[in-house]
């Protein structure tokens, strides 16, 4: 990666900690690439920014993530406020606008963010956003999404990860038939049957419920200078996520932008699950060079 440098952002509600691939000002003249994503922290994107020694790269910990230390007594994760805090460390980098790159929940907090400081991003690739909201059948959607909850209050986290794959590799909208399934077992993903007893985890809680509940601001969106592109994994056809992906690109007026893989096709082999970085950067290189 060459040289990196790790900087806090300290705030009354929480310390920030993100990381500055390369130099800055940048050595190319172009804005930095912003990575982030939700609940995955800056670790997530080591592979990905390996492609771009060329670029400045920026990576972050949302806050209670990672290293960032909330200090505002709150648990919950809402794209407003993690949206206000990388507005605060683009200001404190002093390099903006940026071009960004947002996954997952991030691409919901970069919505979020360029529909607040819509002069903070030059062209967003928002991959696969997880807006409930969007989709025809938001009400089951939400139903589902409550069955993962309650799986992991009941029997803990190998039992809410396995309701959680069930959920987002679901083909199509949610019928009937998907709430008819028995519970799947944990070990048939590989997972622990056994409870540890926590109920923290911001994915299978409801604590980033807010990031799935978030409602786009069409209008702002499309009065921003930013481009937007939404992305959308080539293998998420149909499933969740690539259904909110193209409802998203659709309530913008546009079609999503296919990519490579998967929901983490960006991700290498250390996270288990692994995309087609390669190909999914040289994709993105594509788009961002296309502005």
């Amino acid at each position: 990666m060459g040289m990196t440098t790790t900087k806090t952002l300290e705030t009354p509600e929480v310390d920030v900690v993100y990381d500055v691939h390369g130099p800055l000002p940048t050595a190319d003249g172009r804005p930095p690439l912003f990575m982030i994503g939700q609940p995955m922290d800056a670790s997530g994107f080591r592979t990905l920014a390996s492609y771009f020694t060329d670029r400045t790269v920026i990576t972050y910990d949302p806050r209670g993530l990672g290293r960032s230390t909330r200090k505002d007594g709150r648990h919950d994760n809402a794209p407003d406020v993690q949206a206000a805090d990388v507005h605060a460390v683009i200001e404190a980098l002093g390099a903006g606008p940026v071009e960004m790159f947002a996954s997952s929940g991030g691409a919901v907090t970069a919505l979020a963010l360029v529909a607040a400081h819509p002069g903070d991003v030059t062209t967003l690739v928002a991959h696969e956003p997880p807006i409930a909201p969007v989709l025809p059948d938001a009400a089951a959607a939400d139903r589902a999404r409550a069955g993962v909850r309650d799986a992991y209050e009941s029997k803990g986290w190998g039992a809410g990860m396995a309701a959680f794959i069930a959920m987002t590799s679901w083909q199509g909208e949610f019928t009937d038939e998907y709430f008819a399934q028995p519970a799947p077992d944990p070990a048939m993903f590989g997972m622990p049957s056994e409870d540890d007893g926590s109920r923290d985890d911001p994915l299978l809680s409801d604590r980033s419920w807010a990031i799935t509940d978030y409602r786009p601001d069409a209008a702002a969106l499309n009065a921003a200078p930013t481009r937007i592109v939404i992305a959308v994994g080539e293998e998420s056809q149909g499933v969740m996520t690539g259904r909110t992906s193209v409802a998203t690109a659709e309530l913008l007026g546009q079609q999503a932008t296919v990519f490579p893989s998967h929901h983490g096709g960006f991700l290498g082999p250390e996270f288990g699950h692994a995309g087609q970085p390669a190909a999914f950067a040289e994709k993105l290189r594509e788009v961002l060079d296309a502005a």
